[in-house]
This record gives C-alpha cells, structure tokens and sequence, in this order.
C-alpha cells in the first residue's frame, strides 16, 4: 500500500470523468497495405491513392520495368488539371522523384487533402502534353485497418477522371498498349501493434457527504481494489483535527464496538493522515489486500465543534479492456487527480 499528499487546495473539483494516466505505451509499425499493379504507355499517368488532410508521412514501395516520377499533389488541383491538361505545366508537385524504376517512396503531407501520383517518363511518340491515364491492372486492398471512406473516395476520383478522359481506367477492360510500362505500388500503413487498446480507468465516487461533526466514528465501507495498483483519492475538510484513514473492513466494522483496536491497527497501516483539517491524498491498494473502509473521526473527542465536515472518496476503476496487462506498479504515483 502507497500513500501520495497532495498539496491542500490543489482538488478543487473531483470529477469522475478523468481517468488515470495509462503507463503503457503503444508501439507502431510500418505494415503492408494496399497493392496496385498498373500499365502506362508514355507519358501516360496514374492517379494513385488520395489522402486526408491529416498530414503526417507517406510509406509507399513503387517498381516499375521502366523510369516513372512520383509526386504528391492537392487533390482538388489534380482534378481541375485533368480536366484542363494545359495546367498540367504548372501543377504543383510535392516531394518529387524523377527517373526511378525500384524505389520507398516517402512524404512529409500538407495539411490538405493530397494525391499520390505516378507518370510514365518516356515521350509519347505523338507528341502530345498529356497522353492520358494508365490502367490498373489489378488492385488488392489489406486485410484489417482498411478505412472504407477513404478508398471509396479513391475509387469515386478515379471514376470521375476515367468518365472526363473517356477511357475505362478503373477497370482492367481490354486496351490496346503502343509501349507498355508496368509499375507495382505497394502502399504501407503506420499503425499500432502492441499496446493498441490499454485499459481505460475512470474515477468513481465511492462516498460523498457533508455532516455535523460529532465525537461519533465515521466509517464508509464498500470499497475493494479491483486490480493491483489501484489508486484512491480522499478529500477532507473539517473545522478541527481529524484522523482520516483506510482500515481493512474486517477490522472498521468492529471498532464501534472495540475502540482499542483504533491504535494498533493504524500502526501496521500507512494509508492515513492525522490532525488534518484540509487535506487531500491518494493511496494505493492490491487485489488481494480485499474489502477496504474509510474512517473519520476527531483527535479530540472532548472539544467537539460543531461545524460541518465535507468528505469526498473517489477510486480509480478499470471500465473498458480490463482484461488486458496492467500498468507496472509504480506507475500510479504520477496519476492526474480526479
């Protein structure tokens, strides 16, 4: 069992809806994604997968059997080029790679919606500025993770550029190719493998009262630690000299009738403060330290005042994948109060 003071003062509101810092971090990894095979003839272009305005860095393992440039440019002027190919000089191109047939392709994403795309570098042998767009041959989308929203936007912008061109491009329907290039575009995902879905703790009221002090021994029971390391916060405020403290239930059921057992249970128990009148603290407490209780009483019973006494008593519980590890120990002494 741990005790933490707080400074008196410091808890001003206790609310149940702040949980406890979580100890264990989540671990993340590239993973494979989406895949596209694709056909181009020169000059041809291929609009790959669109991004959200998330920012954040790209993964992408692109391969092709001759050279192509990879760019990154906003989706909205991406389609107004295509519809207007004489903008197409002038289009913006983030993190641009030219000349690559095998290459991990990166990009640090703008804060806008983006798309990835990929041109054949060779001339079209007809001399014009923009040849049109390639074919996917094929297409496979990963297996967990996907985001359905963002590839059925991806889809829906490729249809709309096929319908303008007026080719079938996001289809693998029959083309006749003058120099085929074919390039493979492996996506990659960052995301979480280890730690994804820690415990989730919330601060729950086990007792809150304001009463008229007396000599009377005040004990709220009801309370048992769940889990190893479980914290609770208690909050006093009186008009004298308290003794606040947890006993184990077996022991705080009895001592109304036995007040002896008071003193020598609090020297063998380290959650308790004495001769406080506004204090806040937390203790910590195992599963198998079992059904515990809360006592107030005063340290002079002869010179009672009789004022108001607040008392507040919260303790953090698991409330979603609880059955997951739990935090080290001592991870609870930087927990945010309730």
């Amino acid at each position: 069992m741990r005790i933490n003071k707080l400074f008196p003062g410091l808890l001003l509101f206790v609310c149940a809806s702040t949980g406890p810092a979580l100890a264990q971090q989540k671990a993340f990894e590239w993973q494979k994604g989406n895949y596209e095979s694709v056909r181009l003839d020169p000059a041809n272009y291929h609009t790959g997968k669109n991004y959200e305005a998330v920012g954040g860095t790209i993964h992408v393992d692109v391969e092709a059997q001759q050279p192509v440039t990879i760019f990154m440019t906003g989706t909205g002027e991406w389609s107004r080029a295509v519809q207007n190919p004489e903008l197409l000089a002038s289009i913006h191109q983030v993190c641009l790679r030219e000349h690559v047939v095998k290459t991990t392709y990166t990009c640090d994403l703008p804060l806008e919606p983006m798309t990835l795309i990929v041109r054949d570098d060779r001339d079209n042998p007809e001399g014009k500025a923009f040849a049109g767009l390639g074919v996917v041959l094929k297409t496979e989308a990963a297996l967990a993770n996907v985001n359905p929203i963002v590839d059925n936007t991806v889809r829906a912008v490729g249809d709309g550029l096929a319908s303008i061109l007026g080719r079938n491009t996001q289809n693998a329907s029959p083309r006749h190719f003058v120099a085929p290039n074919d390039v493979n575009i492996q996506y990659f995902r960052w995301i979480c493998i280890q730690n994804c879905f820690p415990p989730q703790f919330q601060w729950i009221q086990q007792a809150r009262e304001k009463y008229e002090l007396t000599s009377f021994l005040k004990v709220y029971g009801g309370y048992s630690p769940d889990r190893d390391g479980e914290v609770v916060s208690i909050k006093i405020k009186a008009p004298m000299p308290m003794l606040v403290a947890m006993l184990p239930s077996s022991v705080a059921n009895q001592l109304h009738a036995k007040p002896e057992m008071l003193e020598p249970a609090l020297e063998r128990n380290s959650c308790q403060q004495r001769g406080v009148q506004q204090q806040t603290f937390q203790c910590t407490f195992n599963g198998s330290d079992g059904p515990q209780s809360l006592i107030i009483v005063p340290e002079d019973t002869g010179k009672i005042k009789h004022k108001k006494v607040e008392v507040e008593f919260f303790a953090s519980k698991c409330i979603a994948n609880c059955a997951l590890p739990e935090p080290p120990p001592n991870a609870t002494a930087n927990n945010p109060n309730p």
